[in-house]
């Protein structure tokens, strides 16, 4: 009786074993090739009906007719790249998520790694952007007493606050994209360990520099409310806007982090391309002065629906839909990065530890 029990038992341990693989393999089994790019197709096509159907009665409809046309050819492009390299582009996501979890412990570690041994610890993060904002602050706002007009509202806001709420974004985006550029060659050691997932390392160097983000949001809220501008509903997207800045950081960090271990001197041109891209950004300016021929060209680089959309969040009481070409344009835009990043990466990923 003991024995057949005993045997009873362990049938019954393999069955619930072969159970729980069975259900594990069932949570991990990842969508097939045809369904995902079904899914992103109809995604994509949609994205189009909704760009073809939107009509603007304020714009010129030559302009919204080449809007249209070349989001549309986007678009297209954007479904033929996923289709054709559907492997390459998906695989990095899968990992990404499969390690969410270490990957959160990694940048707790990486932020807290950072001022470790500092005396003053994270406080040096925060204390250079904080000086330049004050510096700003004295030489626009006390000496020359300047003001930002909002085009078409009448409404004059301090440019203590316009210039807060463009430099938090850009030094979230500038800090952001240098860390992750450095992900691979910071993380030497890991690069070389067989079994280690590096594609995580950029996503935790930028997961730490939101960290400190978050702290600067904070103070801009707190300045905005010194002037008047309380938080309201339209001050949530911040925390959209927020998200935008790490989507498109992300895009291009895995572009980025891949090329530098093979020419290390792109750290200094990167460093150049910022110190050039903070003027051709209106962080300092107001693009409302531009005209709408030269406000359409300087719409190109993304990062001005990112700063002028933490502007609207503040004090402009504008929802983030109702900019809808700039809205569609950012984020086809962020995909097509994404995508370029994911192939550049795993092209070149094989002779990391080589060259290291």
């Amino acid at each position: 009786m003991g024995r057949s029990e005993g045997v009873r038992c362990g049938r019954r341990k393999e069955e619930g074993m072969k159970k729980e693989k069975k259900g594990a393999a069932a949570v991990r089994k990842p969508l097939s090739k045809k369904t995902g790019i079904t899914i992103f197709t109809l995604i994509m096509l949609i994205m189009g009906v909704i760009i073809v159907c939107y009509h603007n009665p304020l714009a010129d409809p030559a302009d919204e007719l080449l809007k249209k046309i070349i989001a549309c050819v986007l678009i297209v492009a954007a479904i033929v790249v996923f289709a054709r390299f559907y492997d390459k582009i998906t695989q990095l996501p899968q990992e990404l998520y499969a390690n969410r979890r270490l990957i959160w412990r990694l940048a707790k570690n990486d932020f807290k790694r950072r001022y470790a041994g500092s005396y003053m610890g994270a406080v040096w993060a925060m204390v250079q952007p904080v000086v330049t904002v004050a510096m700003y602050f004295v030489v626009f706002q006390v000496i020359m007493d300047q003001r930002i007009q909002l085009a078409g509202k009448g409404v004059e806001v301090p440019y203590l606050v316009f210039l807060t709420a463009g430099l938090v974004p850009w030094f979230y985006f500038s800090e952001a994209l240098t860390s992750g550029m450095m992900a691979l060659l910071e993380y030497e050691y890991l690069v070389k360990k067989v079994v280690f997932k590096i594609s995580i390392l950029p996503i935790i160097k930028i997961i730490a520099a939101t960290f400190i983000h978050l702290f600067f949001v904070l103070v801009l809220l707190i300045i905005s409310a010194c002037y008047g501008f309380y938080p309201n509903l339209y001050t949530l997207q911040v925390f959209y806007y927020s998200f935008c800045t790490f989507a498109l950081v992300l895009a291009i960090s895995y572009t980025t982090c891949s090329v530098v271990v093979y020419f290390r001197d792109l750290q200094q041109i990167v460093n150049i391309g910022l110190q050039i891209g903070m003027w051709a950004t209106p962080v300092l300016w107001n693009i409302g002065q531009m005209s709408e021929n030269v406000q359409m060209v300087l719409k190109i680089n993304p990062l001005v629906y990112i700063v002028e959309g933490y502007r609207s969040a503040i004090y402009g009481e504008q929802w983030f839909w109702e900019d809808f070409y700039s809205t569609m344009y950012f984020w086809i835009i962020t995909v097509v990065l994404f995508v370029i990043g994911t192939l550049v990466y795993k092209r070149l990923k094989v002779h990391f530890a080589d060259i290291m």
